[in-house]
């Protein structure tokens, strides 16, 4: 039987990401932590488990927010090659994303920048949903330029957290409240040639069918104005797949 998502994250879990944060920093109370974790880890369902650590984290940690991120940038480890392996190597690094996510919206700045780095190791999509919602117009427009960005993994970011219904997250309506500027990201990624940014892509225009058709058919009667290349076109189809079944 295969082993669930959720059994990745148990007390040899916990030991290890222990050991990992008390070699940069003396402020990591290892007895707090395992004593809000441990008793408990195994009980609970992926989610709660991810908040979990990352409660835990906040309480263990002597560092006000700015601080323990410097910590987090020193165990991230090196960045993976393309779009592949966030959830085969990476996925070690979501209870510190979940921490990013329940601590980091007063802190755009820093909390930006450290999304931008865990995205090339994993996957920052759910950490920078409350920074979108809190600060829209300034997320989109660093977005934009991440749109842009040489490595894979950001662009794919750029994309992927905006999508309206990103699975396990809360509906995100930015990109309906701003719609020029998301669909400008969007262009900026039809003809990539990376297929997860490719299917990002598609999902947001699925996301966006379900909506505001409007809008769906003004971004790929736009797109169709040009021609188009086969990414775009992949994407269009992957992205209208489920209009005969609204």
């Amino acid at each position: 039987m295969a082993k669930k998502l959720k059994d990745y994250y148990d007390i040899e879990y916990l030991e290890k990401l222990a050991d990992l944060i008390i070699k940069h920093t003396e402020n990591f109370n290892k007895k707090t932590f395992f004593e809000l974790t441990k008793n408990s880890i195994e009980n609970l369902e992926f989610n709660q488990r991810q908040e979990l650590i990352a409660k835990g984290l906040y309480n263990s940690i002597n560092f006000n927010y700015e601080n323990t991120i410097l910590i987090f940038y020193k165990i991230l480890g090196p960045e993976l090659r393309g779009n592949s392996g966030a959830f085969s190597e990476g996925w070690w690094l979501w209870p510190i994303g979940k921490y990013v996510e329940l601590y980091g919206v007063n802190y755009f700045e820093i909390s930006v920048n450290f999304s931008k780095e865990l995205t090339k190791r994993f996957t920052s999509e759910y950490c920078m949903r409350p920074l979108i919602k809190r600060y829209p117009e300034e997320s989109l427009k660093i977005l934009l330029d991440w749109s842009l960005d040489v490595n894979e993994r950001v662009r794919r970011l750029s994309s992927e957290c905006l999508r309206i219904r990103l699975p396990w997250a809360k509906k995100l309506y930015t990109a309906l409240e701003y719609f020029d500027l998301y669909f400008q990201i969007l262009t900026n990624l039809k003809d990539d040639k990376d297929k997860y940014i490719q299917k990002s892509v598609a999902n947001n225009l699925n996301d966006l069918y379900k909506e505001d058709q409007d809008k769906f058919y003004k971004i790929i009667e736009k797109w169709r104005e040009e021609t188009m290349s086969k990414e775009c076109e992949w994407i269009i189809k992957h992205g209208s797949r489920n209009i005969k079944k609204i």
